[in-house]
């Protein structure tokens, strides 16, 4: 009995972490990134089982393990920048996918306030602009770049320079 008991709580784990992160998913979807609800709780969902039997089978070497996912979470998140005519994009969802990577973790291993604390923490820097009262704390560049000084700003430095 013990062991299905350890079986379950390990299901339990994954299912949480999956779940906090299909939400941060949810919320890149809704914001058209390509990685959305079901890529973030897979990579959430992969990293709580990795952790979960490491840290219960493998105590020793946990932290191995645990660098794995880490490493292997960077690569997948490299696919996902790409460059188009001198922009960047992908940079926050790539960020989101190392995030719920370690949501997986940290729930993998039994903490499971710091996991919601965690996929808390995300949502918010995630929906950051969205939230009444906080939104304009901070300088947020986009917003920036179509104002009317940046405009006239960069009028006028191409005028310095001769370019019209």
């Amino acid at each position: 009995m013990d062991e299905l008991s350890n079986d379950l709580i390990f299901v339990a784990r994954m299912a949480l972490a999956a779940g906090l992160a299909f939400l941060v998913g949810w919320e890149r979807e809704g914001r058209g990134s390509p990685a959305g609800d079901r890529t973030h709780a897979m990579v959430a969902l992969g990293a709580a089982a990795f952790t979960s039997i490491g840290v219960e089978s493998f105590p020793a070497t946990a932290e191995k393990l645990i660098a794995g996912v880490v490493t292997g979470v960077g690569f997948l998140g490299a696919g996902m920048i790409m460059r188009e005519e001198g922009s960047v994009r992908g940079l926050t969802t790539a960020a989101g996918i190392w995030s719920v990577a370690a949501v997986g973790v940290v729930v993998g291993a039994g903490e499971y306030v710091m996991g919601v604390a965690l996929t808390a923490f995300i949502l918010l820097i995630l929906m950051w602009e969205r939230v009444p009262l906080i939104s304009n704390l901070g300088v947020v560049k986009r917003h920036l770049e179509v104002s009317e000084e940046f405009k006239a700003e960069r009028a006028a430095q191409r005028r310095a320079r001769g370019e019209g």
